[in-house]
């Protein structure tokens, strides 16, 4: 998998004397969402916001110093992949945290608003002025413009003009709010540390700190969380239809996660066993490329009756920052991240089961490793339908033109990327992995180009290094 690209993780905490530190660790648990920067924002007993935002991974950004520094027995955080705004902006790092008639607000946003760039205009066109270029702060622009009286009528008008996915949790001096978008394209599920409440976007985050999972947040709903640990649901906007992206299960969430009701290693082992079924070819072994494919290829070795082997070993220590020193040296990027295991591919005709195929070049790379190592033949075998279409609901995702199968048949792709043979999982095969009860709510966009609605992609405006704006003033 080459191409898409995480896209955020968000965490809250009520009510415990160490949200920083439970904060850190579940942003660490979901990590795999995006590991350009992170943030963490808490509110002290004196209301005042404390913060620390730095670009990187968790652990690398947040010290044991810094962590005692972020004050307060509630707070948020974020892990940022963009998905709009300039991507190596420090005002882009979330969570945001400004000052409003209401008091102060801070804000951390999972997914992608389709029509911010019509409501930044509209906002800017009445006196609003950005610190950032991320579409999160035109949700916080609607809030702290509005003339309502009560903070959670502000939310409610804001999620009424607001188009896309967004799975959010909202700081104030004394609540905590999490919503989410009334199509559910994100997850965002719910859980109790004793008397503590904690959200987050995926239920490892929650296992990690020994919460004990409630619940998800259902689509459309508002959640406002006391200082006691009382929630109280609302439900202000409703949808036609759940919309939840298929590429969770797919490829983001990690496989521990209980997401949508359905656990994701169980989904991917389906998802393989059914692709065995669909495309089966006489070989001699299985093997996955790490990580993601490792589910999928459990259920096709099974399902095939074939031995499942380590072909490929992931060096898990490569930074995201390593740039190939000359173009003569192809596959030197890849090969820092996988490496072959010559003796379970010599001689060998070899199925290599993936999780998707976007541009494809990853996919050319690893496939002309495999050889060299020595396979006889290679079968290449993807755990999704094939990708013709871009995502706008908050996953990075490349133009259409640059989107292999938009492109190209299966046959052009096959020849492409240098495989004996090729195969993708069918949507109809998809959808049987996803179960007849679950099915219908899923998101299938970039595989048919059937949005559940129209896809206004913003245009990001000019980077500005203005700050404030009429009721809203820039917190740290």
């Amino acid at each position: 998998m080459a191409g898409f690209r995480e896209e955020c993780g968000v965490v809250g905490v009520m009510g415990d004397p160490e949200a920083a530190k439970l904060i850190y660790l579940g942003l660490y648990a979901l990590q795999h969402r995006g590991q350009e920067a992170a943030g963490i924002v808490t509110m002290d007993p004196q209301g005042e916001f404390h913060g620390h935002k730095a670009f990187g991974l968790v652990g690398d950004g947040f010290t044991k110093d810094i962590l005692a520094k972020l004050d307060g027995s509630t707070g948020i955080g974020h892990n940022r992949y963009s998905t709009s705004g300039a991507s190596r902006m420090v005002q882009n790092i979330q969570p945001f945290s400004f000052k409003t008639q209401l008091g102060p607000v801070a804000i951390a946003h999972n997914g992608n608003l389709t029509n911010a760039d019509q409501l930044r205009q509209e906002l800017e066109a009445h006196g609003s002025i950005f610190q950032s270029t991320s579409d999160t702060e035109v949700f916080m622009h609607l809030i702290a413009r509005s003339d309502k009286d009560q903070l959670l009528d502000r939310i409610v008008e804001a999620m009424k003009k607001v188009k896309g996915a967004y799975s959010l949790v909202l700081l104030t001096k004394d609540r905590l709010f999490a919503l989410r978008d009334p199509y559910g394209f994100r997850p965002l599920v719910m859980g109790r540390r004793g008397p503590a409440v904690v959200v987050a976007s995926e239920t490892c985050a929650l296992e990690l700190i020994d919460a004990d999972i409630e619940r998800e947040i259902a689509p459309g709903e508002i959640v406002e969380i006391f200082p006691d640990g009382f929630a109280k649901s609302y439900f202000p906007v409703q949808s036609p239809r759940k919309a939840f992206c298929s590429f969770e299960p797919i490829y983001f969430a990690r496989p521990d996660s209980q997401i949508f009701g359905e656990e994701i290693y169980n989904l991917r082992k389906k998802m393989g066993a059914i692709l065995a079924r669909e495309a089966h070819v006489e070989a001699d072994v299985v093997i996955a490329v790490p990580d993601s494919g490792v589910p999928m290829a459990l259920g096709y070795a099974a399902e095939a009756g074939l031995p499942l082997e380590l072909g490929l070993v992931r060096n898990h220590y490569v930074g995201r920052t390593f740039i190939e020193p000359s173009q003569s040296i192809r596959d030197f990027g890849v090969k820092l991240k996988l490496n072959p295991v010559g003796s379970s591919l010599r001689d060998k005709r070899v199925i290599v089961v993936d999780d998707s195929l976007v541009r494809g070049t990853t996919s050319v790379k690893i496939l002309r490793m495999i050889r060299k190592a020595g396979a006889k033949e290679i079968h290449m075998r993807l755990g999704s339908p094939p990708i013709t279409h871009s995502c706008y609901f908050g996953v990075d995702t490349p133009e259409r033109g640059q989107l292999l199968a938009a492109q190209r048949n299966v046959e052009e792709i096959r020849d492409f990327i240098g495989a004996d043979t090729l195969a993708f999982l069918s949507t109809k095969g998809l959808r049987e992995a996803l179960g007849s009860n679950n099915c219908n709510n899923y998101c299938y966009g970039c595989f048919n180009g059937d949005y559940p609605e129209d896809p206004c992609r913003p245009i990001p405006p000019q980077p500005t290094d203005k700050t404030g704006g009429p009721g809203l003033k820039a917190g740290f």
